[in-house]
């Protein structure tokens, strides 16, 4: 992820991607439709579809990254929560740094338990799509590669000996655990006993650089998954519609070749947000397939025998230090309405495989972030970082239900050219070969164009020639069946949308809806005149003999109930909704449809009872249409009093319970201590490593005869790093020089014999922060003295590049590059200097593995401990704030505080820093965010945009003893002190799961 976030992608796309001028042309057909079917196990496709056990599947998918939750039994809540808004299918990147701190070393276990991750989605009724790198991206340091791989010689993504033999560990391990839970094993999946769902699987991420040895590097991740006993289709996740990667054999000319059994690529259109936090539409939808140009660049058209496949389509966007603070801009950029007009163009398209990018973002705590993001990853999702579900979630459950409850939608090819009353208006006019269903999908011409337009769609159906009233208000777009068969009924077409079809004790229940205020118009087929009865609301029907149809019309406001009987078919409850009314139905089992509460997570029917389990975020009704034999409720497991409702329901008698107010202590009784000990020329470095004693493998220039500095050299990949120099007084002793490495918004700072003389700080942005750079700081007269003299230099890294070019440019140095003291005007390096280094405690062998590697960089209060719960501060001075003062280089501000969450509830607990109305202050200082021992981001005070970060529970204990621990780093300039802190609620609602405190060391004399 994601080259096309750049401003020049964002260009091309607004220029090169638009669909083409005229859909009123038939579609061109880029797809083979004539290709042979593969099979692989359970799975197989041909150039329609994926299949699984036979039966074509749309793969509506969503991205989820573990690794960023560091809260298991939470896991299962975004699972959930992804099942209920739609989703049949997870997708998930695999961190290879995450899992290895040190070459050879591997753990799978607590946080990283990929095996209880596969069978969490396996229980949830998920299908997964496995993307284990070795590369993934993601705006990750590194882009998920370890950190003992920088130090490696070989050019990485090649196929190197070196580089591949380091691969293959992480391989064998993780395809391990991956092949247990495909969907072709033997129905046992570890000592679970479940089935596995892995339906596909990824072995390289925007791999672009086309080179013979990349392409034996990709034969070998393909014969390597193979050996490792993956059986399910293997795919490549194209950097957008470029053709690389595409299964050999292709006979579509200028792509590029490979070993993968189908073809996927990357897509992130849809225009930005303005610098004022406010969406814009300069993007139409682009047509990837079968109604858009033809060619290499031509999607799908790309792999003419494989079906459509967007591993990555944009599900938001991520932000960037500096900004303005983008999430909730993205979650309605790329949210309602978008998500109509763009995932159905490409469903239109015949891109049957969408996966959105990303569903949950979640937190990159500690430092896993590369430079161009900060710990936030929210990324505008359909499910926030605090695990919100968001209004856009609610409109892919819309989107969802029409999926699942149309199977048909999967393999359809394009149909006739319809008529279309207005030039403003474009259909894409589908259909499946098999059964004729239709799908039309009804958008501006261009897509993103915000009239109001009320036209017909006249167009030959399945059932005969019809004109379609419908209506289009400002940028959406509608997903209309026809001519489709469903839970016994025949729908004609309808000019409201499809969100479920159900059979209940052989009845039919079919859930429609519409714009509010938009009037409405199905047709239904019958063989005689049915009977009719409008239980809710107000429609109008009237019956044609001669065709057997059933026209109701209707408004869609609030809801409309109609019972339809006899007629020849079973029958049917009929529900007419307005869209706010519809994403108040949730489907959680093939033959229940639940109304009123914020989610509903799950069913379970035993004889005449029905538990519902799920959320409230206030007093909310629950109805319920479930089998006859159903004769009590129950919502988390307490009883519900019902009675029957008009519409064939089980309505309760009372609302289920809102959630109660969380009460939140305030934060006091802090206690602080200074925390830069390393400035002190006393200060005993006697165990620190020489700088020049190793060697490492980063590409970055420095002088000759220069020793290796680099942080990374010397076994410390992450956060804070200090260096230690000594050198004679000498009169050329006025000038320090240095260069360094930090990422986007890196900091270093330096002392002489103790005194504060300065810092410097990268800048921050995109589209490629600044990650180098390079400061002179003047030395005090006493440097020129005789005698021995000591510098201390402190570098904040703020993560390594991602490789995306697969260019080595993960390797970039961090840390000190070169070092020198001199006169400005004389030598170079006039004033020799003897250095040694120290960072992270232990290097690549973790005190903390349970944190793991991400967690802690080099602060001496990071190496005694000083962010552990169980450490004894009472030593320390009492503090306050917000505070009057700052020292330069870092202090520590620790507190504890007790939580009373109530029980039953599933709060979202966060830190707060400032003003959180303003994405920056004035105050120039940064925080590592420690809760429970846990580094759970970095606040940069000026820089921005966040200032508040969500600590999920797990981390968070709701029910006793938490410990806050902060270390700030200042210039100790007037005003750059630490602002107010406290403690927000983000979200609360009565349900959730259970969820166990994550355990880790507690105190520092548990640290190796």
């Amino acid at each position: 992820m994601r080259p096309v976030h750049s401003t020049a992608a964002l260009l091309l796309a607004a220029t090169a991607l638009a669909p083409l001028p005229a859909l009123a042309q038939q579609a061109r057909q880029t797809a083979n439709f004539d290709a042979p079917a593969r099979q692989f196990g359970r799975v197989g496709f041909d150039a329609r579809s994926l299949t699984i056990d036979g039966k074509r599947q749309v793969i509506w998918s969503g991205e989820f990254h573990a690794f960023r939750l560091p809260s298991p039994d939470l896991w299962r809540d975004v699972l959930q929560k992804m099942k209920a808004t739609g989703f049949n299918t997870v997708a998930f990147y695999f961190d290879w740094g995450f899992h290895s701190p040190k070459q050879g070393v591997y753990d799978f276990s607590g946080i990283r338990d990929i095996d209880r991750l596969l069978t969490m989605a396996e229980e949830e009724g998920l299908y997964v799509i496995t993307r284990a790198g070795p590369y993934v991206n993601a705006e990750l340091s590194r882009g998920g590669f370890p950190g003992w791989l920088v130090n490696q010689k070989a050019r990485a993504r090649t196929d190197d000996p070196e580089y591949l033999a380091a691969a293959d560990e992480w391989l064998t391990r993780v395809n391990a655990i991956i092949a247990r839970h495909q969907i072709n094993g033997d129905g046992q999946s570890g000592a679970t006993g479940h089935r596995g769902t892995v339906i596909l699987h990824q072995i390289e991420n925007e791999l672009s650089q086309t080179t013979a040895s990349q392409r034996r590097y990709m034969d070998h991740l393909y014969a390597k998954a193979r050996a490792d006993g993956i059986t399910v289709p293997i795919f490549h996740n194209d950097q957008g519609r470029n053709g690389y990667w595409v299964p050999d054999g292709s006979k579509v000319d200028r792509v590029v070749q490979g070993p993968n059994d189908m073809y996927a690529f990357d897509g992130y259109p849809g225009g930005t947000c303005t610098v004022e936090g406010k969406p814009t539409r300069e993007v139409a939808a682009p047509d990837w397939g079968f109604y858009g140009p033809g060619g290499a660049k031509g999607g799908a058209s790309a792999s003419p025998d494989t079906p459509g496949f967007l591993a990555e389509f944009g599900g938001g966007w991520f932000d960037y230090w500096g900004s303005n603070g983008g999430y909730e801009c993205n979650a309605v950029q790329r949210g309602k309405r978008f998500q109509r007009v763009f995932y159905g163009t490409n469903l239109a398209n015949g891109i049957g495989i969408q996966s959105f990018y990303m569903t949950y973002g979640g937190t990159s705590w500690g430092w896993q972030p590369a430079p161009v993001v900060f710990t936030s990853y929210d990324y505008g999702a359909a499910i926030s970082e605090p695990r919100e579900v968001r209004e856009k979630a609610l409109e892919m459950k819309q989107l969802g239900g029409l999926i699942a409850s149309v199977p048909d939608l999967a393999g359809m090819i394009p149909a006739g050219v319809p008529t279309i009353s207005s030039p403003n208006i474009q259909v894409y006019h589908n259909r499946n070969p098999e059964t004729d269903t239709r799908f039309l999908l009804v958008t501006h011409k261009p897509s993103n164009a915000q009239s109001d337009d009320s036209f017909t769609v006249t167009a030959d159906l399945p059932d005969g020639r019809y004109s379609l009233p419908l209506r289009l208000n400002g940028f959406d777009a509608k997903w209309l069946v026809a001519g489709v068969n469903l839970a016994g009924q025949r729908l004609v077409y309808s000019t409201s949308e499809l969100q479920s079809a159900q059979t209940i004790d052989g009845h039919a229940l079919l859930l429609l809806y519409g714009r509010a205020g938009e009037p409405g118009e199905t047709v239904l087929r019958y063989a005689s005149q049915p009977r009719v009865t409008v239980v809710e609301g107000r429609a109008d029907t009237a019956f044609d003999g001669a065709r057997g149809d059933l026209r109701l019309r209707y408004v869609h406001a609030g809801r409309v109930v109609v019972r339809v009987e006899g007629g020849g078919r079973p029958a049917l409850t009929l529900i007419l909704a307005d869209e706010a009314e519809g994403t108040r139905y949730w489907r959680p089992a093939e033959d229940v449809l639940v109304r009123g509460p914020a989610l509903v997570r799950g069913a379970t029917m035993k004889a005449d009872r029905l538990a519902l389990i799920g959320d409230t975020a206030a007093a909310e009704p629950l109805e319920v249409w479930a089998p006859a034999r159903i004769r009590s409720l129950s919502w988390n497991g307490a009883a519900v009093a019902t009675r029957k409702g008009s519409a064939g329901s089980l309505l309760a008698t009372a609302a289920l319970p809102a959630p109660a107010e969380v009460a939140l202590p305030q934060l006091a009784a802090w206690r602080s201590a200074a925390g830069s000990p390393e400035a002190d020329p006393a200060f005993d470095d006697g165990d620190w490593q020489i700088v020049g004693s190793r060697k490492g493998a980063s590409p970055t220039a420095r002088a000759d005869g220069q020793p290796d500095m680099g942080m990374d050299a010397y076994g410390f990949h992450d956060g804070d790093v200090w260096y230690r120099g000594r050198f004679t007084g000498s009169p050329s002793a006025r000038q320090l020089s240095l260069s360094y490495g930090g990422g986007g918004a890196g900091l270093v700072q330096v002392w002489v014999d103790g005194q504060f003389v300065g810092q410097n700080e990268l800048p921050a942005g995109l589209p490629r922060p600044i990650t180098l750079g390079s400061a002179q700081f003047p030395l005090p007269d006493a440097a020129r003295a005789p005698g021995e003299h000591v510098v201390s230099v402190m570098v904040r890294s703020s993560g390594h590049n991602w490789d995306l070019d697969a260019d080595d440019f993960h390797k970039e140095a961090r840390g000190l590059i070169q070092a020198s003291i001199a006169a400005p005007d004389g030598p170079s390096f006039a004033v020799p200097v003897r250095w040694k280094i120290q960072g992270a405690r232990g290097g690549e062998d973790l005190p903390d593995p349970a944190r793991g590697p991400a967690n802690n960089g080099g602060l001496a209060g990071e190496r005694l401990g000083w962010h552990l719960p169980g450490f004894d501060d009472r030593k320390w001075q009492g503090a306050t704030l917000p505070a009057g003062s700052a020292q330069a280089g870092t202090t520590w501000y620790r507190t504890s505080f007790d939580l009373a969450v109530p029980k039953g509830q599933d709060a979202t607990i966060g830190l707060a820093f400032g003003d959180t109305t303003k994405p920056r202050s004035a105050a120039q200082y940064r925080v590592l965010v420690f809760v429970n021992g846990w580094n759970m981001g970095q606040f940069i005070a000026h820089i921005g945009p966040q200032r508040v970060f969500p600590v999920p529970e797990g981390i968070l204990n709701h029910h006793g003893r938490n410990s806050v621990a902060l270390a700030v780093t200042s210039d100790g300039a007037p005003g750059d002190a630490l602002e107010a802190v406290k403690l927000v609620t983000l979200r609360n609602v009565r349900g959730g799961l259970p969820v166990n405190t994550v355990a880790a060391l507690s105190t520092p004399g548990q640290l190796k």
